[in-house]
């Protein structure tokens, strides 16, 4: 997963509750392997950290 925050449709709209904002201070762009992701997955859905908000122009959201 590429994380873009200069490329995500949430930016400036859902940034204070991104994971990447609480972890990494909202790199301009960042890659993350799957299981990376699963775990900020894990994370996120046991209330840990904030859910990851990268959105994609016209992509599903999920």
């Amino acid at each position: 997963m590429i994380i873009d925050c200069d490329c995500c449709e949430m930016r400036d709209i859902a940034c204070d509750d991104c994971v990447v904002t609480a972890l990494l201070a909202a790199p301009p762009r960042g890659e993350l392997a799957d299981d990376e992701a699963g775990a900020l997955k894990a994370l996120a859905d046991g209330g840990l950290v904030p859910p990851l908000r990268m959105r994609r122009p016209g992509t599903a959201t999920g």
